[in-house]
């Protein structure tokens, strides 16, 4: 009786929620988890493999020149070691030119037009690679498609944030970075199917590589044109309430007493705001972006030499008969690595943890580097290519959305994202001359040239793991109040993601 009555008493008096309460909290926490669920499982379905394919092309069309040199292209090209080269540097240098304008004018195209035109353009481009006659037409068709492609990654990184929280993004993101470990293991494949076609119509078997990947990529534009939707408002399945619900959801209002800018941006002023220059300088001079950008281009550095040179390097290893079977021994380190890239973006959003998870991942591929480099046995190296593989492609979803979980505001956003991958890409430079012929068969060098890089990329990580903390410690002490409302990163609410 007694304690009956204090309870009674004790739910007028407001110190225990009422029955009615919790039942109507518990109904509300229901029906967010099944919209969210609903939501995300459309977007998923239906957006993230349009992406994937790509980003499977894209990386299809810009590494198919490494197995297309292991059979012919520049014995039939006429060019040196030294030219070929130059070829795959230019590609890097159009590239990182033309992410950060791509960005900026992707609000105002739109992403369901501006991706799609990105793709059938680039598939044009690498068909062309298929009918190149000397040195001239190579090099400037390669400097031709690092334009078209340029704004692809940085575009789709954008893109994906308007879609998704910041908590979800690494998963999302991580699932269609694996299409470049897939193109590895499937460029393998193509190329090995591919080379049988020719030599027929007067082209050696190396172009029709080329002419008809460059076709899937127009065909795959295409669909995306078809398939992509430009917002969450407007995509077509679903309903008029998912998409209302899904509104409030990115800006953290679900009426489940969730609160918006601790979670997210605030997508409203997003869409209402107007290009300014300022957004752009605070972009530029953000520590984060520098910190970030320079660890992910030691990552990438390694990541484009190894799509480029792994044929040359297992075919150097002597463990396969002939360049057919090199094709298919190199679909294995990709193969690995895909499900293991999964694995840690998931866990990666499961935890809401970025860079602390790079800092598990990026040792499994110094072990490989710092082994290959100094080991002899042939069969110890191709086991540390999978273990290169799988630190460099599971550290990758974390460090592409660390950066724009922690930008707010559309141009600041576009700026850093564009900024970080221009600078990333960079890498591709080295990629280029870190494993030239005369260092056959053990390249020693290269692999201590890349090692060096990521152990660097560990401390950048580490320092801007530190750098996120001491923010966020600041705004719980209040020094950035003045700013509350802005509805852009530097309010309090917004809580970096370490």
């Amino acid at each position: 009786m007694t304690l009956t009555y204090y309870a009674s008493n004790a739910d007028k008096m407001g110190e225990r929620p009422s029955i009615d309460k919790v039942e109507r909290t518990n109904s509300d926490s229901e029906h967010h988890r099944n919209m969210t669920r609903r939501i995300l499982w459309k977007m998923d379905t239906r957006v993230l493999p349009v992406l994937a394919l790509l980003f499977l092309c894209s990386f299809l069309d810009r590494t198919n020149v490494g197995n297309a040199k292991i059979i012919g292209l520049e014995q039939d090209l006429n060019i040196s070691n030294t030219q070929y080269n130059q070829g795959l540097a230019v590609f890097y240098a159009t590239y990182i030119a033309s992410e950060l304008p791509s960005n900026l004018v992707l609000k105002k195209i739109t992403p369901k037009i501006w991706l799609p035109f990105l793709a059938i353009i680039w598939g044009l481009i690498t068909m062309c690679l298929g009918f190149v006659q000397n040195f001239g037409s190579f090099f400037g068709v390669r400097a031709l498609l690092g334009i078209a492609e340029g704004g692809l990654l940085p575009g789709m990184v954008l893109y994906l944030s308007g879609l998704y929280t910041r908590q979800e993004m690494a998963l999302r993101i991580g699932i269609f970075y694996t299409a470049a470990s897939l193109s590895g293991a499937f460029g393998g494949l193509l190329a090995r199917g591919l080379s049988a076609i020719g030599p027929r119509g007067g082209l050696e078997g190396w172009r029709w590589i080329f002419i008809i990947e460059g076709l899937i990529t127009i065909l795959a534009g295409m669909v995306a044109y078809l398939l992509l939707p430009t917002s969450i408002v407007t995509a077509p399945y679903l309903t008029a309430e998912e998409k209302e619900y899904a509104a409030r959801r990115l800006q953290g209002d679900t009426g489940t007493g969730r609160t918006g800018t601790a979670d997210r941006f605030n997508p409203v002023l997003e869409r209402e705001e107007k290009f300014k220059w300022s957004e752009v300088r605070r972009g530029v001079f953000n520590l984060q972006v520098w910190l970030t950008a320079t660890a992910y281009f030691a990552i990438l550095s390694g990541l484009y030499s190894f799509g480029l040179f792994l044929p040359t390097i297992i075919n150097d290893l002597k463990i396969t008969s002939n360049p057919n079977q090199t094709q298919l021994w190199s679909v294995i380190p990709y193969a690995v690595a895909t499900p293991v890239t999964v694995v840690i973006a998931f866990a990666s959003d499961h935890l809401k943890l970025r860079g602390i998870m790079m800092l598990f991942t990026l040792p499994i591929a110094i072990i490989g580097y710092a082994v290959i480099a100094n080991v002899a046995s042939a069969q110890v190296r191709f086991a540390m290519t999978c273990l290169m593989a799988i630190g460099m492609y599971s550290s990758v979803p974390c460090v592409l959305v660390w950066n724009s979980n922690n930008s707010a505001g559309h141009y600041k956003r576009a700026t850093t994202s564009a900024l970080q991958l221009a600078i990333a890409n960079a890498g591709g430079f080295v990629a280029t001359f870190v494993y030239p012929s005369k260092d056959k068969p053990f390249y020693h060098k290269g692999h201590t040239i890349l090692l060096g890089l990521l152990v660097y990329a560990w401390f950048a990580i580490l320092a801007n793991v530190l750098w996120c903390n001491k923010i966020n410690k600041d705004k719980a002490k209040g020094k950035y109040e003045r700013y509350e409302g802005s509805g852009d990163d530097r309010d309090p609410a917004f809580k970096m993601i370490l």
